[in-house]
């Protein structure tokens, strides 16, 4: 079975004259030294330094891109493309007019008919989708383990709720002819690995077959009325929601069907799993003592005000943000200003689709001059709350889901 992930561009990219033609395109002006770039090397103009399209982002690192949204810029109630949060294994593709014409995605492995669909295919035969679907880093919160886990120190804002255009992903595998042996799916993208070797995935990670078959689960083509930002996954990816975002592969290129766990890059040993038995911190866990991370757990952030406001004491202001629970929707939000000594519940909105965060709302009057601290608590619908501090502690630091605060001062 065929292992080309890649895409035409960026196989040319890396092997062979048409790189530079590739390049050339994308910078807009020929190369006339093309031919001795050396294989595996992108152009210093096109490095990966860049957040092209992006707005007000921290980069926490830029080989590979890794980019965190601040609290106070999640305030949209659905996701701007400026501000979706990046985070990436490999290098991004650098693609053309003609490669993303040229497209397709390839359905194979434990199938009755492999299929080959352009993305024409998927926009005509099939029934579309539109939906509001979270999409969160499995890492998030990682700054605020203790004692530290090594990995990307995402603080709050590796989380995004976009609207996502697509279709489901049980369509397609329907279409293929699903085989009784088929349990899992592997997952592969045209990001390249970092090493600049064409044959080698950065990352292929997949779900069950029961969460491929969720119709919430999609194949998407657009996001909030447009294309995809290149940096999110253009032209095609896999939104697997309430999952950690390693799941919902970008850059599209074939999903193949397993008839075991899939056993791709980033999808074994320690990598987005956690022990199967709570352990002490610092703890060294075997790998065979690990388990697949699978729906995140209940979170929320407070998006407005942004941290250190200040407010005139004794008058009435607004608090807001948002809450989520993995594969749960939330059944209470709760905020405090005294260190958390006493709650008061918020307005909760529903979602606009089950997978969509939840908006809530809370009037707040700080009754004295003074330094402040807003907490936020979201409670799922099995009653699952926020804790105060880190949860279990975990060696990659994972699924951290501490209440979120900001400080405000009186005047």
């Amino acid at each position: 079975m065929s292992h080309d992930r890649t895409g035409p561009l960026t196989r040319r990219a890396l092997v062979g004259g048409a790189g530079g033609a590739a390049f050339a395109a994308a910078l807009g002006l020929p190369i006339p030294f093309a031919r001795f770039l050396p294989k595996g090397l992108v152009p210093v103009a096109l490095a990966q330094t860049g957040l092209e399209g992006k707005e007000g982002l921290t980069v926490l690192g830029d080989r590979p891109v890794n980019a965190e949204t601040p609290v106070h810029l999640l305030d949209e109630n659905v996701t701007s493309g400026a501000h979706m949060f990046v985070r990436n294994n490999g290098l991004t593709p650098v693609l053309s007019d003609e490669d993303i014409a040229n497209w397709t995605l390839t359905v194979d492995g434990e199938v009755e008919t492999p299929l080959t669909l352009s993305i024409d295919d998927l926009k005509n035969d099939f029934d579309p989708v539109t939906l509001q679907l979270q999409i969160e880093c499995g890492g998030n919160g990682r700054k605020f383990m203790t004692p530290a886990a090594r990995g990307n120190q995402w603080t709050f804002g590796a989380i995004s709720c976009a609207e996502w255009t697509g279709v489901r992903l049980a369509d397609i595998l329907t279409r293929a002819g699903v085989k009784p042996a088929a349990v899992y799916t592997g997952h592969y993208g045209a990001d390249l690995h970092l090493s600049g070797d064409p044959e080698k995935p950065p990352l292929s990670r997949g779900v069950p077959l029961a969460k491929a078959m969720d119709p919430h689960t999609i194949v998407a083509f657009a996001m909030n009325g447009a294309e995809i930002p290149l940096l999110n996954g253009h032209p095609l990816r896999v939104i697997a929601p309430g999952w950690p975002g390693s799941c919902s592969q970008k850059w599209l290129t074939r999903i193949a069907l397993r008839d075991r766990e899939h056993d791709g890059p980033k999808m074994t040993g320690q990598s987005y799993r956690v022990p199967a038995y709570p352990v002490a911190p610092g703890t060294e866990v075997p790998d065979a003592d690990m388990k697949i991370i699978e729906t995140m757990p209940v979170k929320s952030l407070i998006t407005a005000p942004q941290t250190g406001a200040r407010v005139a004491a004794g008058e009435t202001f607004e608090a807001r943000g948002h809450a989520w629970a993995g594969d749960n929707e939330i059944a209470a939000i709760d905020v405090s200003i005294d260190f958390g000594a006493t709650w008061a519940p918020a307005a909760l909105e529903a979602p606009a689709n089950r997978y969509a965060w939840q908006h809530w709302r809370a009037e707040i009057s700080l009754p004295d001059h003074g330094y402040y601290e807003i907490w936020a608590r979201a409670t799922d619908d099995e009653g699952r709350a926020q804790p105060a501090t880190q949860p279990g502690w975990n060696p990659r630091g994972y699924l951290n889901n501490l209440q979120h605060r900001i400080a405000v001062f009186a005047l």
